[in-house]
This record gives C-alpha cells, sequence and structure tokens, in this order.
C-alpha cells in the first residue's frame, strides 16, 4: 500500500477557476451544421482537467462525467467559453463543474448564450498513477457554498447507485 503525505492546506475556490476559450470552426461541425457534441465534451474535459490540476497541485485525471448538458446549439463562428471550478474536495477526489457560454458571431453585442453545464469527478495522482491526497477546497461566496452542498448531493447519488448495481449483480 502506498503511503501519502498529510493533506495539504485547502484553497480557495477561486484559486481553482480557469476559463478556455475558442473559436469554433467548419471542422467542428456534424451533419446538422452545428458543432459536434464531443467536440464540446472535450473542451469542457480539457478545462475541468485545468481547474483540477491547479486545485490539486499536480496531476488529476477524470474518473468520471457526472452530467452534461446541452441546452443550445453552438455554430461555427461562435466564440464558445469553458470556465471551471472545484465545487467539493474529498480525500482523493474533486467535483469540478463547468459552464459553457457562446458569444454569436453574427450578434457579437448580445449577451453570450449558455450552451452546456457539466459536472465531472477529478481523481488526484501521484508519478506512479495512484490516488494521492488533494487539499480541501474553502468555499467562499454563497454560490460556492451552495455548490459544495450540491456536489454533496451529487456523490452521494453516485454511491448509492454504485451499491444498488453491486447488489443487483451480487443477487
Amino acid at each position: 500500500m502506498t503511503e501519502h503525505p498529510t493533506t495539504p492546506p485547502g484553497k480557495p475556490t477561486s484559486y481553482s477557476r480557469v476559463t478556455l476559450s475558442r473559436i469554433m470552426t467548419a471542422v467542428d461541425v456534424n451533419l446538422y451544421g452545428t458543432v459536434h457534441g464531443g467536440v464540446l465534451m472535450k473542451f469542457v474535459d480539457d478545462v475541468a482537467g485545468a481547474a483540477a490540476a491547479r486545485h490539486s497541485g499536480g496531476t488529476a485525471v477524470t474518473a468520471s462525467i457526472d452530467e452534461i448538458i446541452f441546452s443550445e446549439p453552438v455554430r461555427v463562428g461562435d466564440l464558445v467559453h469553458a470556465h471551471a471550478q472545484v465545487n467539493w474536495t474529498g480525500n482523493t477526489s474533486m467535483e469540478v463543474g463547468v459552464k459553457v457560454v457562446a458569444e454569436r458571431w453574427d450578434s457579437a453585442e448580445d449577451e453570450p448564450v449558455r450552451v452546456a453545464t457539466a459536472y465531472l469527478v477529478f481523481v488526484g495522482v501521484d508519478v506512479a498513477g495512484a490516488p494521492r491526497p488533494v487539499r480541501p477546497v474553502l468555499p467562499e461566496t454563497p454560490d460556492d457554498h451552495r455548490r459544495y452542498k450540491e456536489a454533496e448531493i451529487r456523490r452521494a447519488h453516485r454511491l448509492a447507485k454504485r451499491r444498488a448495481i453491486q447488489a443487483h449483480r451480487a443477487s
């Protein structure tokens, strides 16, 4: 069994915040002429991974995508921004929330449109690939506290689902 040092001191939620931006091009589209969901999923995973690595102070890998909701299509030419932050931390895992917004190329003066939201679970890993302790996240604002509590609800649901499936398979 690998021994890990004690958990590092906590960091505020704002420390983990990351934004990535890119303009969507013709190579990103699907057969319907809008940006392919897989392109957005990779973009979401990239920004979430950056937030998780920043917060944990090292390598963090995607363990699961808890949820991703596409609320509006993205079009070629849209300037898309993905905003991520660590919402919750456990011993070795973190939930990262991502909000994706688009500035429409043909109406750049309008407010950005929310096009997707997602919740991903990352695990901090050491150089051997074994889970390692991650520092606690310290919520700062009422929104951060709300996100932390909602992340705990999502975690409880994930664990309950896993236990129910394992019990079903054992029967």
